[in-house]
């Protein structure tokens, strides 16, 4: 196997998804293109370019509160699953397995091998950090695309307002605004759901193949149990 087809195999999940990911980003800004000129029109004013448009307020914060709710939603799963459990879902560890589980079974420290990572094998802040940096990542890019939610979402919002004839508002007034939370919390509510939902239905439901899923076979009281 050639290494181009080797590298496609191995990395097959991540590279669907990042395509898929910017064909729909570019679908976005098609229609949200076309969207906003229309406000414009409708408001008297002239339409502005694709280029300038991926530019504005309006483009940016429509992409950046997606992603906080998304990165919260593995945010919370990521810690979550740490100590919360559910029978029967291959989502949750096994019920004997709440916490952050024993340097044995966690391969760390001395108990490292050959193959693990270099930092999982140090003791100290170094095997801390790695032990928690998933969960951190998440958590900081979270963080990170709420606060530029929160800053492009009062740009937009001020714009509006100024078409309007009305006073802008400042960036500290905009995050007690009913604009900036009903944009925040209609995205948390929805990928609450989702995880939620995932929980209790790979309880029941199969899905053959799936490492989501537990084997098909496997009975509703199997918790921690994937497919493969």
């Amino acid at each position: 196997m050639s290494r181009p087809t080797r590298f496609l195999k191995d990395n097959g999940l991540t590279l669907a998804f990042g395509t898929g990911f910017l064909l729909t980003l570019a679908g976005q800004a098609v229609s949200g293109h076309a969207d906003f000129n229309n406000q414009l029109v409708a408001d008297d004013l002239q339409p502005i370019g694709f280029l300038p448009y991926l530019t504005t307020s309006d483009f940016a914060v429509d992409v950046t509160e997606n992603w906080q709710s998304e990165y919260l939603q593995f945010f919370l799963y990521v810690f979550g699953t740490v100590w919360l459990l559910q029978r029967g879902s291959p989502e949750s560890k096994k019920l004997d397995k709440a916490g952050v589980e024993s340097d044995r079974a966690q391969k760390v420290g001395e108990h490292a091998e050959p193959s693990s990572p270099r930092w999982a094998a140090r003791t100290g802040w170094r095997q801390t950090v790695y032990s928690r940096s998933l969960g951190t990542v998440m958590g900081a890019i979270f963080l990170w695309s709420w606060l530029a939610q929160s800053i492009t979402g009062a740009a937009a919002y001020n714009e509006e307002h100024l078409r309007g004839l009305q006073a802008p508002v400042s960036w500290a007034q905009y995050l007690g605004s009913a604009d900036f939370w009903n944009r925040t919390l209609q995205n948390w509510q929805s990928e609450l759901l989702a995880v939620a939902s995932m929980a209790i239905l790979s309880v029941y439901l199969r899905q053959r193949g799936s490492p989501e899923s537990k084997p098909v076979g496997a009975s509703h009281t199997s918790t921690g149990v994937e497919g493969g």
